[in-house]
């Protein structure tokens, strides 16, 4: 009995803890695929998002992404995924429809910095601006860097 118990235990403890409040809108979920070699990160990442957009649609509200971050399996870790989202109302204005950009269209985005931003503070904002970019996935770490050179070539 006392060894049902212990593992009982043993498994909850390692049981993904679903999605958790970190402040009044926002939330995270983390899951781990515990297949190994046989599971499949695309289905955890699809399903992942998929939780998090159902719970905002049992609020009335949608799920707007803040960050994720995907871990890829490899000797002693499993594959996971960490997804960090908001969970606005429809009607709020800070809930717009974006397009995505496509990969080849992306390499023209640029970052236009107005020119009276010479002290460090308004560099600074603006780096912050960039490393916000390429954390949502909007540059790469190439279109990073160039775009960080160009600023602080300025």
């Amino acid at each position: 009995m006392r060894y049902i118990l212990f593992t009982i235990m043993f498994l909850s403890a390692c049981a993904n803890p679903g999605i958790v409040q970190l402040s009044p809108h926002t939330y995270i979920l983390f899951k781990e695929d515990k297949a190994g070699i046989f599971g499949n990160s695309a289905k955890l990442k699809a399903g992942v998002i998929q939780e998090a957009n159902d719970f905002a649609k049992s609020k009335g509200m949608v799920a707007v992404p803040i960050s994720s971050r995907q871990t890829e399996m490899a000797p002693g870790r499993f594959a996971a995924f960490e997804y960090q989202f908001r969970i606005l109302s429809p009607e709020d204005p800070e809930f717009k429809r974006t397009e995505l950009l496509n990969r080849k269209d992306h390499s023209k985005l640029e970052v236009t910095i107005d020119d009276k931003s010479n002290n460090s503070g308004d560099v600074y904002s603006e780096l912050i601006k960039l490393q916000d970019l390429r954390e949502r996935g909007i540059l790469t770490e190439e279109e990073f860097l160039i775009q960080k050179n160009k600023l602080l070539e300025n």
